[in-house]
């Protein structure tokens, strides 16, 4: 009988790291209120021109993104310390069992060591002092035993359904958190797209047109960059490369095109001065760029542009945000290095750029 009162203090003990457990993950669940509010304003870019809505809708998702991805990975790192709550709690389902089974034992001891006679009984017929004294000890001790372990499960049960009723509310307020994330970050997704085909609506007509609205001037935050060579968007999935067929061009692709979302930013692969602007024919809205060192670089199915021709750029600067105007099958830069700001004299963009230390990935 010691050893299992021992158990029981162990399992007293226990019992209050649950809900400290509990706490750490309700702290989690406590977040996202605050976290959805800063982003829950987000509307699109109200006021601004649809280029710089589009920017300011890419700069919205990336960081709902990111907040979403912080919550997730905080949740999975969560998700042991709850798994351990659950565990506790199925250790104190297995003690209040081995509790209930103390007592049938604690009870058939007693009628066995008391022989089914009744406490007075056995006074009368106790043969010596000893004897008597004896009885009342064994009596006593197993009279408090029941009575301790009777408590004792009584407690473990109530912590029990407090500390099952926490683990559902925590892991409830856990999946609400992470929806309203989801949600918002997909909200402003859907905004984002609306206003990527508005903004390429509005280039289509510029380039049917066959004139060019002038630069639409976006604002970049300041950008540091480790050489005098940038790749012309900086997040990409490489499609068509120089050199290859394919039905929609006369001969052999001239350039390599990154597939990239309409709206992306594009930048400009060097410094230089803006050779030209314009728009209509297969390239559709195009942006022609004179580097210092001779060379020529073209930027073709823009949804607008961003500079006008004769402008200074530096390396990195926005010139424009790509799009598919023009002879294009989907969304996508075309880039090109030319000897000459014509058509004709392009060379292969891939070595010319990791030349200047600026490889494709």
């Amino acid at each position: 009988m010691r050893v299992r009162i021992a158990d029981m203090r162990s399992y007293r003990c226990r019992l209050q790291v649950v809900p400290a457990l509990l706490c750490a993950l309700a702290l989690l669940v406590a977040q996202p209120a605050d976290a959805v509010a800063d982003d829950s304003d987000t509307h699109g870019g109200s006021g601004l021109g649809l280029s710089a809505q589009v920017v300011k809708l890419y700069e919205d998702v990336a960081r709902a993104t990111k907040r979403y991805e912080a919550g997730r990975q905080e949740a999975e790192g969560h998700r042991a310390q709850a798994q351990r709550i659950e565990g506790l709690l199925d250790r104190e389902r297995r003690e209040i069992g081995a509790l209930r089974e103390d007592l049938g034992r604690i009870a058939r001891a007693q009628y066995r060591t008391s022989g089914g006679m009744p406490l007075t009984a056995q006074l009368i017929l106790a043969s010596s002092p000893e004897q008597l004294m004896r009885g009342q000890h064994v009596f006593s001790q197993t009279n408090m035993a029941v009575n301790n372990a009777i408590e004792k499960s009584r407690r473990a049960e109530t912590q029990l359904a407090k500390d099952e009723a926490k683990a559902a509310k925590a892991w409830h307020g856990l999946e609400k958190r992470n929806a309203e994330l989801a949600e918002l970050k997909s909200g402003i997704e859907q905004k984002l797209e609306e206003a990527r085909w508005e903004l390429q609506g509005q280039a289509d007509s510029f380039v049917a047109a066959g004139s060019c609205p002038g630069a639409v001037r976006l604002d970049q935050e300041e950008t540091e960059f480790d050489g005098a060579w940038a790749t012309p968007v900086e997040t990409y999935e490489l499609s068509a490369s120089f050199g290859s067929g394919g039905s929609r061009w006369a001969n052999r692709h001239t350039g390599q095109d990154f597939a990239v979302p309409i709206g992306t930013p594009v930048r400009a692969a060097g410094d230089g001065r803006v050779a030209k602007v314009s728009c209509g024919g297969a390239f559709g809205m195009q942006v022609v760029v004179q580097h210092t060192d001779g060379y020529y670089t073209q930027y073709a199915h823009l949804a607008s542009v961003a500079v006008d021709q004769g402008d200074r750029v530096d390396t990195g600067q926005w010139i424009g945000q790509s799009g598919t105007s023009g002879n294009s099958t989907g969304p996508h830069l075309h880039f090109e290095v030319r000897i000459t700001p014509e058509m004709g004299s392009a060379v292969d963009p891939a070595p010319w750029l990791a030349d200047r230390g600026a490889p494709l990935g």
